[in-house]
């Protein structure tokens, strides 16, 4: 996605994109952009931090405030340090002065694309696991916070004030609705829910 009010980078930058086979589209204002439906998929944002209804900083604290996480490339014919440094602090992925290589703006778009393509990925991977998580009972949720601790089995059922055949049980069941293929991938499980 390009955003930038001059029709003639616009268009540059559409066909360059388009040159090594990516989709694009392209909005002449951050109003277009915020109006239109933007694609859920991994993508990233080109976009101008000078223009003259609203500026690239703007619309990155907007995104930023509606939780969006598209990378953001910055490019612009008037950078100075303290404009890179808090475009950089708000999240954006590169700041590019203009004129820049074509070669140079290409390998930031494959990178940001690639970078979302992995958080995608791991927040749906998220996702799922808390899924899944939503089938432990309270017992079960217990028996994984000392599980995470250390702790044997038969130390569990100490501080629980169970049976170590209930702690296993217990132990097994949350093993099995985890999906979770080894002990390693258990506590793995456990510290990405934030159970402790």
């Amino acid at each position: 996605m390009v955003v930038d009010d001059d029709d003639g980078v616009r268009e540059a930058l559409n066909f360059l994109f388009q040159s090594v086979g990516l989709l694009v589209t392209s909005y002449a204002s951050t109003r277009a952009f915020l109006a239109a439906d933007l694609p859920d998929c991994p993508c990233c944002l080109v976009l101008d931090v000078r223009m003259p209804e609203e500026s690239g900083l703007e619309l990155q604290a907007k995104l930023n405030v509606r939780g969006d996480k598209t990378p953001i490339i910055f490019i612009t014919g008037h950078a100075d340090v303290p404009m890179t440094v808090k475009a950089m602090r708000l999240g954006a992925v590169n700041f590019l002065p203009k004129p820049f290589r074509d070669q140079e703006l290409l390998d930031a778009v494959w990178e940001a694309i690639r970078s979302d393509s992995e958080r995608r990925q791991s927040e749906m991977g998220l996702s799922e696991l808390r899924k899944l998580a939503e089938q432990l009972t309270p017992r079960e949720l217990d028996v994984l916070k000392l599980v995470d601790r250390g702790l044997l089995n038969k130390q569990i059922a100490f501080e629980l004030g169970l049976a170590e055949v209930t702690v296993k049980m217990h132990r097994s069941n949350a093993f099995k609705k985890l999906r979770a293929t080894t002990a390693t991938d258990l506590i793995q499980k456990i510290r990405t829910l934030d159970i402790r």
